[in-house]
């Protein structure tokens, strides 16, 4: 570090340690210094305040910085289950800390709506989490405590709709939905990994995270998310909090209790064995109507002895062998405005504005935990407002 032209040692360690999770850990000054080893005092100071990090620890002996590390991933993980991650017919694994900040940014949320004193105990958190009965009486009794008719999802007309349903549902229980978005959340989500989302524990307002299918799954999107957002909301009523991991087209025969409960709601056993399966096309029409995808038509039909192993993994091979022949074109940008409220969540944002016309919260403070920092007056929220 250099001030005045006068060089004081940093541990390259610890600077590399504070910096890694933090919102300035790609910034061209940041990558610059661990390049050059070298940065002014004025730039480390800035960056460090960005990453709400008190610039004196990268002073601090190398023992008493991790020490600090441990103790801020300690409470990081308050809340969430002694098993971190959920992790169903998926060979990745996604360690909490590859989402720390965005876990940081949904909890800070979470504090900031819990000033409404109104709010009560949530109904579905652990509805179901020491129940042993029946997969469909369960699936049945989630879905009544979420006013979700069992025909409701499938009676939309295109996925898209149903999954639009899906959190509806879920945020007039309280149960907030966030959905990534490039750029604009605090952390971009860990490269090369399926990463599907992940549950952050409350007792009053439990968030919802998922990926917005763009991570390289190699089936169609929508129809992932959906079977995605139900296993999430089913680990909620479950009371497991963690990441979550979901490769949704593999025949693994090892599957659980959550995996079936997700399955039974979208795909009701009773209906399904009546869908006709015989061939590729008839198994997309059948995604079709249970608003999921090709692939997890075909795994629901391999675990119901509706087809065998081999019958499943040749329908998966000629699924992904088609998808791959599809000429891909990029999504367009989403407009910022929009972008954020995609991620924040419709109930968050009501609940958010609402604090901020109460005087509850600040312009800053509202900028800091809706917008990380990418607007920051009283102008932008009333864009954001005009959005929502």
């Amino acid at each position: 570090m250099t001030l005045d032209r006068v060089a004081t040692p940093i541990d390259r360690e610890v600077f590399a340690a504070l910096f890694e999770q933090s919102v300035v850990r790609s910034y061209a000054k940041v990558t610059k210094a661990l390049e050059t080893g070298s940065i002014s005092f004025k730039d480390l100071v800035d960056h460090a305040r960005k990453a709400e990090i008190p610039y004196p620890l990268f002073f601090a002996p190398r023992d008493l910085v991790e020490e600090q590390l441990r103790i801020k991933q300690e409470r990081l993980l308050q809340g969430f289950s002694a098993k971190r991650e959920f992790s169903m017919n998926s060979r990745h694994h996604v360690d909490l800390a590859q989402v720390e900040l965005i876990v940081k940014n949904l909890q800070f949320k979470q504090d900031w709506m819990k000033k409404d004193k109104t709010l009560d105990r949530n109904p579905i958190v652990g509805i179901l989490k020491k129940s042993k009965a029946p997969i469909a009486e369960d699936a049945a009794k989630l879905m009544a405590a979420l006013d979700l008719d069992p025909m409701e999802l499938r009676g939309t007309k295109k996925k898209g709709d149903a999954l639009n349903l899906l959190v509806e549902k879920l945020e007039a229980k309280n149960i907030l939905v966030a959905q990534s978005v490039q750029d604009l959340m605090p952390q971009r989500l860990p490269e090369g990994k399926i990463f599907s989302g992940m549950t952050v524990k409350d007792t009053k307002l439990p968030f919802i995270f998922i990926a917005s299918g763009n991570e390289g799954e190699a089936f169609e999107p929508t129809g992932r998310r959906i079977f995605t957002l139900t296993l999430m909301a089913v680990l909620v009523a479950r009371g497991r909090f963690a990441t979550v991991t979901y490769n949704g087209h593999t025949t693994e025969e090892k599957s659980n209790r959550e995996y079936w409960l997700t399955a039974e709601i979208l795909m009701p056993e009773a209906e399904f064995r009546r869908a006709d399966l015989s061939d590729l096309d008839a198994i997309r029409a059948s995604s079709d109507v249970f608003k999921v995808t090709p692939s997890a038509v075909v795994m629901r039909a391999q675990r119901l002895k509706l087809m065998t192993r081999d019958e499943a993994e040749a329908h998966l091979k000629d699924l992904k062998d088609a998808f791959d022949k599809i000429e891909k074109t990029p999504r367009n940008r989403m407009l910022p405005m929009n972008a954020l409220r995609k991620y924040n969540g419709h109930e968050c944002s009501r609940r958010m504005l609402a604090l901020y016309d109460a005087g509850t919260i600040k312009t800053s403070d509202f900028c800091r935990v809706m917008f990380s920092n990418a607007y920051r007056n009283d102008r932008a929220i009333s864009d954001y407002r005009a959005a929502l």
